[in-house]
This record gives structure tokens, C-alpha cells and sequence, in this order.
């Protein structure tokens, strides 16, 4: 059966210029997503949420296939990022910040499907988020975004240019700071991590 990847089919979503951002339309995408707060670094949520989604992303992938149905790549890990005053991040006050991070799903990916790979991958392993993942249709229409490479802790001027960018084109920013991580930390040097950043316009 033909295995689902939507990177191959959408590589203009998980591919970006360090160079030059782009502006590009977004469509709505499903994904499974945790909502959470607080230091991504210290913050027991957070890797709670990492954990659940993975794990109920694989459990849908494997229990699709082995009854019969689609198959499909797993993605890696998105977030969007957000706080209620601009100086949170700013200033770096990270017990601030908010976050929903989430993995994107095929369309083939039903509630139904989630719910029962969630009652299986319960039984098994019982992750501490588990109930707090929904399946959700999200779209971000156009957006701009721009790669940038190094730690997640200096994304500051990578993020002034794509602001800047924004700007330039003649629209504002709208809608939740969007990061895609294309490099697992656990396996990546900090100087070598590559992520998109990624931001709604109107």
C-alpha cells in the first residue's frame, strides 16, 4: 500500500531559505496538539505533551496499518509559542510563556481513529498527557517563514528579520509564533539544530 508522507506532498511547508524568507498560503492541516505553559527547558508539562504525542502518533500509524488501512510517515514536532505581553519573550521570562505543541496528522486521521488508538496506547503505556491531546484542524493561510540554524536560545535576530520581512512586504504579523523542528535535540548539536520559523500575516 502506498505509504502517506506530507512532506513529499507539501515540501514547501517543511522547507525553508536561511537566506531569503518566503511568504507562502498555509492550508488547513490536522494535528494532534497539547496545550501547556511555562519553561520549556524545566517544565515536566512539556515533555509530558512530547511524550503523548508521539505515542499516539505512532499507535495511530501502526493500528491503521495493522487493520488494513492507510500508512503513513510520522512527523516531527511543531509548536506555536505565544505569551500575554510581548516582553515575556523579550525578556526571556520563560515561566511566561504558552505553548501548543502538536504533530500534524493525514486527513485519512479521524476522531474515531484517535480515540481508540488513545484507549490502546492507554492500556499500554498510560502516558501522563494522554488525555490532554485533541485532534484539531488548524490554518495559518498566509504566512512567512524563514530557517534559522543554531539553539533554540538565539533565534532572536532570525526572528527580527523575518518581522522585518513582514514588514517589508507591506503586511503584519497576525496569529502565534510557529516553530517547525527539522532536527531532533536529543541527537543534534545546539550550533547545528535546524528549525523554521514561521509566522501568519494579514
Amino acid at each position: 500500500m502506498h505509504k502517506i508522507d506530507l512532506r513529499k506532498q507539501l515540501p514547501h511547508l517543511w522547507k525553508a531559505s536561511a537566506t531569503k524568507p518566503v511568504l507562502l498560503e498555509v492550508p488547513a492541516l490536522g494535528f494532534l496538539m497539547v496545550d501547556g505553559e511555562g519553561d520549556p527547558n524545566t517544565s515536566a508539562a512539556f515533555q509530558e505533551a512530547i511524550e503523548a504525542l508521539y505515542g499516539l502518533s505512532y499507535t495511530l500509524k501502526f493500528t491503521s496499518k495493522m487493520g488494513g488501512g492507510a500508512d503513513w510517515k510520522v512527523l516531527g514536532l511543531e509548536g506555536l509559542w505565544w505569551a500575554d505581553g510581548p516582553e515575556a519573550f523579550r525578556t526571556r521570562r520563560k515561566d511566561e510563556w504558552r505553548w501548543t505543541l502538536m504533530i500534524a496528522q493525514p486527513d485519512v486521521v479521524t476522531a474515531e481513529m484517535v480515540e481508540a488508538a488513545a484507549e490502546t496506547l492507554r492500556q499500554k503505556k498510560d502516558p501522563a498527557a494522554l488525555d490532554r491531546v485533541r485532534l484539531e484542524r488548524f490554518e495559518e493561510g498566509l504566512s512567512a517563514q524563514i530557517l534559522h540554524i543554531g539553539p533554540y536560545s538565539e533565534e532572536g535576530p532570525t526572528i527580527e528579520r523575518l518581522q522585518a520581512f513582514i514588514r517589508d512586504e507591506g503586511h503584519e504579523p497576525a496569529g502565534k509564533h510557529h516553530e517547525i523542528y527539522l532536527s531532533d535535540a536529543r541527537r543534534t548539536a545546539p550550533e547545528k539544530l535546524k528549525t523554521i520559523l514561521r509566522h501568519p500575516v494579514e
